[in-house]
């Protein structure tokens, strides 16, 4: 098992050396900057992988600059970044390690930006059809499940913490409509999903009390699955700040078209945020990368429904991997082209 309190403290010796070695220069870590303004976030969990195939990221120009340059001058200001517990290096389904998450956040943290983390609490990909078990996990009874989320949970915040980056908002599971951790955080037996959402709040508040958590579920527009879904969390006392949502018309009834469905997004969001006392977010958002004109109407409407929700509960927008062209990840909802620069969908954010 990678995970190992020994390895722990190595990671945690290696990042407390980092910040000693800044002190000594003169310099201090990058301290993290207060949220005070609107999320516009890009999820860039890939361009480890990217970079490290090669890939050259070329500004508007069609210069070559850091990746997270070309973002913040198209007006990002928050990276979310996904975790996984004991990954592959396979290039398109593997890293997302502890160890590079807490790199990239350093990255994001440098260039000004917030940071979200997004804990899959599995090996490689979660969403609503797929909860894998982590294999380290295996075996274990619903007891020592409890403390293997509560323990990774405080791994990788403490990890992110001796580096001098303290999350914004992190996110308990991924996409969970059915749960995760199957079988038993399956939504079949709510009373253990709650708990075990419960473990990872208390290790993350544990590191870092101010942190925002996030419990996030798909079908953004859809009001009744999110009513019925977070009914259940609010029965079995499951704890969390932000009601996180992803959008993908694409996906929807095989329909692209957001204009069917953006008005049922903005229902949502204001319903969610009246009925829970909760702030809200769309934590994940894409459209189809050929059609640029049609992806920037979408995310300026949702920009502006977030924006819209009353009392200032919503907190911000985050694309799902924009820089993650078709052309290296053969994902069609990027907002980067095949020349290797920003669609004019990415102006939405500016």
């Amino acid at each position: 098992m990678k995970h190992t309190l020994k390895n722990s403290f190595i990671l945690l010796v290696m990042f407390g050396l980092i910040a000693l070695s800044l002190t000594c220069k003169g310099e201090s870590p990058v301290a993290t900057p207060p949220v005070t303004t609107f999320a516009k976030g890009a999820d860039i969990s890939w361009l480890p992988q990217m970079e490290a195939s090669g890939y050259k990221f070329l500004n508007a120009q069609g210069v070559q600059e850091d990746c997270f340059k070309i973002l913040k001058d198209h007006g990002i200001n928050a990276i979310r970044l996904r975790t996984w517990v004991n990954p592959s290096d396979s290039p398109g389904s593997g890293h997302c390690s502890n160890e590079e998450t807490v790199a990239m956040a350093l990255r994001a943290q440098k260039w000004g930006m917030q940071v979200m983390i997004d804990f899959h609490y599995s090996d490689s990909w979660a969403d609503p059809s797929k909860q894998v078990k982590p294999k380290a996990w295996e075996g274990h009874d619903f007891k020592q499940l409890l403390n293997d989320v509560y323990n990774y949970t405080l791994e990788v915040m403490t990890a992110l913490k001796t580096a001098g980056v303290t999350p914004a908002w992190v996110q308990v599971g991924n996409e969970t409509r059915t749960g995760m951790i199957y079988p038993e955080g399956n939504t079949d037996n709510w009373g253990q999903l709650a708990q075990l959402i419960n473990k990872g709040y208390d290790a993350i508040k544990a590191v870092s009390p101010d942190t925002k958590v996030i419990l996030h579920v798909d079908q953004g527009n859809n009001k009744a699955l999110f009513r019925g879904w977070f009914d259940n969390a609010q029965k079995y006392d499951a704890k969390y700040d932000v009601i996180g949502m992803s959008y993908y018309p694409y996906w929807l009834d095989g329909n692209p078209d957001y204009t069917l469905s953006i008005e049922d997004l903005g229902s949502n969001l204001t319903d969610m945020a009246t009925r829970y006392h909760k702030e809200v977010m769309v934590v994940e958002v894409g459209g189809e990368d050929f059609k640029i004109q049609n992806t920037y109407d979408m995310l300026k409407a949702v920009l502006t429904k977030v924006q819209a929700v009353p009392n200032g509960k919503g907190l911000g927008v985050f694309y799902w991997e924009p820089e993650g062209a078709r052309s290296w990840s053969h994902y069609g909802l990027s907002a980067w082209g095949d020349d290797g620069k920003p669609t004019m969908a990415l102006d939405a954010f500016k």
